[in-house]
């Protein structure tokens, strides 16, 4: 077990939603001359030919005005507030293989994308198509409200090509906010987020043993996604106990209060980027239009970043799945 951290988190990974949700340093705007750069790069990676898998950093280039734009958003990812909304991609003039090669091409110089299923798909389509009653079925997959969470990955991206009819609000909070709320108000409960929970889906066949929260070398990590933890001892034939049920019941209290988390509604060309370790996500439930071309519609990445923190030997990282 890793260290257990008993002092508040300082600084800007700690940060509540309604201190920042009227401050735009958290947004940053593709320039014209960035969309050009990456215009270039679309048309050498297109004339390639290449299947976006085989496609690598070389295929795709950009100038050193971009590459440092891109380098500082990953700075930010890992040492600042832990997430990003990347704006002003214009998806509107682009066929959907370009929407691809170019997303994947971002993701290419922010670090290396990773499999997000079984079949080692590297670009994920978030989209209502899953049986809600079915357990196993990926949360992502349908439109019912997406409890907060953190996914299998350093980074994930989540680019926005068509809001749903109404609802799909992304919502995102601080895992060292929650931590500092537990501390606060529920101390008695610290040690218990560092014990192994079973964990479904994170790479392997069978649950995983994980914490919930861990310490090492200065920078606490969050792994959270509760229909998974639940899921995970339901396979492993392994009840979770009263107190750990109310330890979950307390996490999910703490995400849902107003003052934290932060909400936004992803437009059409927006990618929001968020330090998995660092960032619990969420989204709202949403109603579909009937038209299946104008459905809501978003495409995942997962990445693996080069100035990924360091983590304890009992939280290793999970990047994507392994190769079949």
């Amino acid at each position: 077990m890793s260290l257990v951290l008993k002092n508040k988190i300082e600084g800007p990974a700690a940060w509540k939603g309604e201190q920042i949700v009227n401050d735009h340093s958290w947004k940053h705007q593709l320039t014209a001359e960035s969309i050009t750069t990456l215009e270039t790069a679309l048309a050498y990676a297109m004339a390639l030919q290449l299947p976006l898998e085989q496609l690598r950093k070389e295929h795709f280039p950009i100038d050193e005005n971009l590459a440092a734009e891109l380098h500082d958003i990953s700075i930010e990812l890992e040492f600042g507030r832990g997430f990003l909304l990347l704006r002003g991609l214009p998806v509107e003039r682009y066929t959907e293989a370009e929407i691809k090669t170019v997303y994947y091409g971002i993701g290419l110089h922010l670090g290396s994308p990773v499999r997000q299923n079984p079949q080692g798909d590297l670009l994920g389509l978030v989209m209502n198509v899953g049986d809600i009653d079915n357990k196993r079925t990926r949360v992502y997959e349908t439109n019912a409200y997406l409890p907060y969470h953190t996914d299998p990955s350093d980074v994930v991206g989540l680019l926005c090509l068509r809001k749903a009819k109404s609802g799909g609000l992304s919502s995102l909070v601080s895992c060292a906010t929650v931590y500092n709320e537990l501390l606060e108000n529920y101390r008695e409960f610290i040690a218990l987020y560092y014990r192994p929970f079973y964990y479904a889906h994170l790479g392997k066949d069978e649950p995983a043993l994980t914490p919930l929260y861990s310490f090492h070398n200065g920078r606490l990590s969050c792994r959270y996604l509760r229909q998974y933890i639940e899921l995970g001892h339901n396979i492993m034939d392994i009840p979770l106990s009263g107190i750990e049920i109310e330890a979950l019941d307390i996490i999910d209290s703490i995400t849902h209060k107003k003052n934290l988390r932060l909400d936004m509604m992803l437009e059409p060309g927006e990618i929001q980027f968020a330090n998995n370790y660092a960032i619990m996500h969420s989204r709202t439930a949403f109603e579909d239009h009937e038209d299946p071309d104008m459905r809501r519609k978003k495409f995942r990445l997962w990445l693996k970043m080069p100035n990924a923190r360091a983590l304890a030997p009992d939280f290793p990282g999970r990047n994507g799945f392994p190769p079949g």
